[in-house]
Formats: structure tokens, sequence, C-alpha cells
């Protein structure tokens, strides 16, 4: 019996940290959308900003493999608990946030990404230096948030913000799809990164 008892916890033991590797489904959650326009400056809102950031995403993601869920393909309204929910219909994930900053201090810029939960916080981490390894931005730093969408996640999750509508150099770059599509690398870079740190039992 204590040999049966020994043999059980061992095999629970080796398949956590199997499955600890295991996710393959990345629910991308293009902030904003339809009468919430998210941070905006004369014609430029963050809600399309992150909608075109997140179809980038995904579609690179789908190349490399995963299975990939949106919260929103166009331009709808969905509300926090919404997207929250959506999320933690799949417990095999790991959920992306994408947004654009806004502040009324016009010189802010750069780059950075939330985590709230511990576990979250080195998928925020590859994920940040995904994006500065493509993007010559001030690394504003990976930061813990109460940001709801984040906060109720039962799996990693993260809100990344890939620049600053209200600064106007970075409002011009976010503007032009090759900015865009190298904040969407950089995620992805960032997501293949954290997958590798869990395959290696670095991350759960």
């Amino acid at each position: 019996m204590k040999s049966f008892l020994t043999s059980l916890i061992l095999l629970s033991i080796v398949s956590l940290h199997a499955s600890a590797g295991t996710f393959n489904t990345v629910v991308i959650d293009a902030g904003h959308g339809g009468r919430d326009n998210g941070g905006s400056y004369g014609k430029v809102y963050e809600k399309w900003l992150a909608l075109d950031t997140a179809l980038r995403v995904e579609k690179k993601l789908k190349a490399k493999g995963y299975k990939t869920v949106m919260t929103r393909r166009s331009d709808n309204f969905i509300t926090l608990p919404g997207r929250a929910k959506i999320g933690n219909r799949y417990p095999n994930s790991i959920f992306v946030s994408i947004h654009y900053n806004f502040t009324w201090k016009r010189d802010v810029s750069g780059l950075e990404t939330f985590y709230c939960s511990s576990r979250s916080k080195p998928l925020a981490a590859a994920v940040q230096k995904g994006m500065l390894d493509e993007v010559k931005s001030v690394n504003r730093g990976v930061k813990y948030a109460r940001y709801y969408v984040i906060r109720h996640a039962q799996n990693p999750a993260i809100l990344v913000e890939g620049g600053f509508v209200s600064n106007s150099k970075e409002r011009g770059r976010t503007k032009e799809g090759w900015y865009r599509e190298a904040i969407a690398d950089g995620i992805v870079n960032g997501i293949s990164e954290y997958k590798s740190l869990r395959r290696r039992g670095k991350a759960y």
C-alpha cells in the first residue's frame, strides 16, 4: 500500500511538471471596441490599433501551430466580465490583452506590460522583452496591476500597452503598419519564449 501511494505521488508530480509546458491556446483580447474608443487623439483610436495588432498576433501564432481565440474580431463592444469569461473557458491557455496607452502628460512614451498573479509575471517579462527587441522605445517595465481582465483570469494573463496615443511621436508610429507588425512580432516572440520556460520547468 505504501509503495502504491509513493508511486501515485510521484506520478502526480511528474504529471504536474509535464502539464506546465503544454498550453497550446492563446486567448487574444483586443482592448476596447464599439462605443468604447479607448485612448484617442484626433482620428487615432486605441480600439482600432489594438484590434489590428491582435489580428496580426493571431496570424503569427497560428503559423507557429498555436490555437487561438479572439475576444473580438470587429468593432464591437464586449464587457470586461465578458472578456474574462471567454478567457476562462479554455483551461489550457494563456490570456493576452492588447492595448495602446494614453495620458494627459504628452511627453510620456514607451512600452509596458502588466500582470496580476505571480505566475503571470514570467509571461509579462517575456513579452515585454520581446517587444523591446523589435521596437526601439522607452522601457516602462513589467508592473503589477489589478485590471479586471487579468485580475479575474484563471490562467496566466497579461495586459500589454504598445505605446502612447497621447505622445505625438509615438502616435505617429502606431499609425504605421510596420510598427504594429513589430509589436505583434514582439508579443509572439515573448509567448514562444514563455512556453520554452514552462517546458524547462522555469515558469508555471
